[in-house]
């Protein structure tokens, strides 16, 4: 009878040993803050958000942010550098993964770069974000400040651009589309020293709601 109980209990053992990597590894993962775009909010990101917590993310430690999409790119990233330092205090995580959309790509790289966010971030991924501009000259450009910044060789973007546009230790990554109107995909979302990936055609607001790219996203992140 011992021998056969021996069989089953090392099965026993061997499950525990493959569950219990799989457990400590979503202990481990970093809160993530989502960054949306022009005329957006944060409920833009309920859907990928959803499948975060399906993939096994916790949901307390995912953030949105919602911030004035006609201010400076500039002062929103102070606000993201404000979310980030809250994030990191109320969970006591060494480091947080930025996910953006559209220009919420560029106030955080502002974060990153300017801000010293660097230091704080593991992660920062892009989806169809305006890195190199827009040349899709949108009505809110003769009225917004952000939406000015966001032209193709706007002040902003040109300081944005000098010198390293991935500092430090974080991992950058861009998501692009040919099927994305709003912002050129083979010259202007790219950037130098990041993971710059083509997925399917996907619009540019579709980014957001796309279970292909939002697995990719995953994926990433794990």
């Amino acid at each position: 009878m011992r021998l056969s109980l021996a069989p089953a209990a090392a099965l026993v053992a061997l499950a525990g040993l493959l569950t219990a990597p799989a457990t400590a590894h979503a202990q481990e993962r970093d809160p993530v803050l989502f960054v949306h775009g022009y005329s957006g909010n944060a409920a833009n990101w309920d859907s990928m958000i959803s499948d975060f917590t399906d993939g096994g993310w916790e949901r307390d430690r995912l953030h949105a942010i919602d911030y004035d999409d006609d201010a400076s790119n500039t002062e929103t990233a102070e606000l993201i550098a404000r979310e980030v330092d809250a994030i990191l205090a109320g969970t006591g995580a060494d480091a947080v993964d930025i996910v953006t959309h559209s220009m919420g790509g560029l106030s955080s790289r502002w974060y990153l770069k300017v801000l010293g966010g660097h230091e704080d971030v593991d992660h920062w991924i892009s989806l169809a974000g305006p890195n190199e501009g827009s040349s899709v000259r949108l009505p809110c450009v003769t009225t917004s400040p952000s939406c000015q910044e966001v032209v193709e060789g706007s002040d902003f973007l040109q300081e944005l651009n000098t010198g390293d546009p991935t500092p430090g230790d974080t991992a950058y990554t861009t998501f692009r589309s040919f099927c994305d109107l709003i912002v050129r995909p083979s010259t202007n979302v790219t950037l130098a020293g990041a993971d710059n990936r083509l997925v399917g055609c996907v619009s540019h607001t579709a980014f957001l709601r796309d279970d292909d790219v939002s697995e990719d996203v995953r994926d990433v992140l794990s």
